[in-house]
């Protein structure tokens, strides 16, 4: 068999890949989710990590940024990935330690290509990059290409949610639009948060002298990966001034209908203001010096130049073309 799959305990999963044309150390990938105690301390007693690096992985231990450190022939790796949940694009915290013979990942959240990937590990080995080659370095560019290649396909849902907030905004449903431009805004902002880092990780990756990344096949995947990471931040920089205009774009219509209301409003209580004076002045508890008071007719007459007055108005507004 070219991999053997083994369940240590509840949260750690093992993979051994075994090419039989290379001679040595099998490659191994220990996956661990919700790292507790437990997790921790098997990971203390079977390897020499540095304890700050074992603290760091911990379930209960949120990494505000990523990073990468060295410690005593290994590297300590922290990258962040976006994650849906609930339609919200949030951080999800991957660690790794990598050694010549060795990839141990630590996940506090479900990252769905981690999974996927650990599972065709499981089923197919043989057909991997990093089976061929039975190096660690292989295998984490292997799941960092299936991670990012994730990221795409979140891009292309985000693309996707871009354009229906497009064809609300010209169907004239700017308040739906709000929301959607707000909950767009929001993940957008995530997104680069979340990846704003990865290119110079990966930089520094390249540039350590462990060994683990040795030869220059495998720096030319590395490369690829940086490539990878600086398509996903153009991408996101022209969603980002995509949603920025639509934003400005919904909000010129909000203010052109604002104002057409009240526009017509305005319109309205002037067009009424010669009712309302005559009715006040007709509505004068005088007697004498009262026109019409005393007339059979006096009710209409009064109507008459009231009607009379509002039609001046409109008039008036017509010639202006405020109308």
């Amino acid at each position: 068999m070219p991999n053997n799959f083994k369940a240590i305990a509840k949260n750690i999963q093992e993979i051994i890949l075994d090419n039989p044309k290379i001679p040595g150390e099998k490659l191994k990938w220990i996956k661990i989710s919700n790292a507790g105690k437990k997790e921790i301390e098997f990971l203390r007693k079977k390897y020499d990590f540095n304890l700050n690096h074992l603290r760091a992985s911990s379930a209960k231990s949120i990494a505000q940024r990523p990073s990468i450190s060295q410690g005593d022939n290994y590297l300590f790796l922290i990258l962040h990935f976006p994650i849906f949940n609930a339609g919200q694009i949030l951080a999800g915290e991957i660690d790794f330690f990598i050694s010549q013979d060795y990839l141990i990942t630590l996940s506090t959240e479900n990252i769905d290509a981690l999974n996927k990937f650990f599972n065709l590990c499981k089923k197919e080995g043989d057909s991997l990059l990093s089976y061929r080659f039975e190096s660690a370095a292989v295998l984490l560019y292997e799941l960092l290409k299936k991670l990012m290649a994730d990221c795409f396909t979140m891009l292309d849902k985000i693309s996707i949610d871009i354009t229906n907030v497009e064809d609300l905004i010209f169907e004239q449903k700017q308040k739906t639009a709000v929301a959607s431009i707000l909950s767009l805004r929001r993940n957008i902002i995530n997104f680069r948060r979340i990846m704003q880092n990865h290119k110079n990780i990966l930089k520094k990756l390249l540039g350590m002298e462990s060994g683990i990344v040795p030869s220059e096949n495998i720096k030319e995947y590395y490369k690829e990966l940086i490539d990878y990471s600086k398509t996903i931040w153009e991408i996101l920089d022209n969603q980002k001034e995509i949603i920025d205009v639509l934003n400005d774009t919904n909000e010129s219509l909000m203010n052109y209908r604002l104002n057409d209301i009240m526009k017509t409003l305005t319109i309205f209580s002037v067009i009424v203001f010669p009712l309302t004076l005559l009715a006040a002045i007709f509505g004068m508890n005088t007697i004498n010096g009262m026109p019409f008071i005393n007339s059979i007719n006096g009710f209409w007459m009064v109507i008459i130049i009231m009607l009379f007055g509002s039609l001046g108005m409109l008039i008036f507004f017509k010639k202006k073309k405020w109308l």
